[in-house]
């Protein structure tokens, strides 16, 4: 996994307050860039310092075998859910909690997606020059 797209999910993913969430598709999205496996493969690998339990499936469902834990959180944080965990299946209710952005949040999440893709240019960049023996030069 490349360490740039690692660095912009977990980025984004700190940014989402406390009651809210995203999709692991939504912060695709939002970066332009890979899709749902990749961001959960970056969450389920690197999130440890970031709100892990704020990214979740589309349907609403908490990171797996972290249901527990996760439900800590939400109810700490106040997140909207369906159901009652205290007496049965839950979720968390991801369209009341999907998180929307203020301008200038979606300010930093621009910033943050466009250095992902500064970065993503020069190293596609770097490897053509590398397959290149000319490095690109006209002879």
């Amino acid at each position: 996994m490349r360490e740039e797209f690692v660095e912009a999910v977990l980025a984004v993913v700190d940014l989402v307050p406390p009651g809210s969430v995203l999709a692991y598709g939504d912060v695709a999205e939002l970066l332009g860039a890979g899709g749902p496996r990749q961001v959960g493969s970056v969450m389920s690998r690197y999130s440890g310092d970031v709100g892990w339990w704020r990214v979740l499936k589309a349907n609403g469902a908490a990171p797996e075998s972290h249901e527990e834990r996760a439900l800590r959180h939400y109810l700490a944080e106040g997140t909207p859910l369906r159901g009652d965990p205290h007496r049965g299946p839950w979720r968390v209710d991801i369209a009341r909690a999907r998180w929307a952005p203020t301008d200038s949040e979606l300010d930093a999440v621009e910033e943050i997606a466009e250095a992902l893709q500064r970065a993503l240019r020069r190293t596609s960049g770097a490897e053509a020059e590398l397959s290149d023996p000319d490095g690109g030069m006209e002879p």
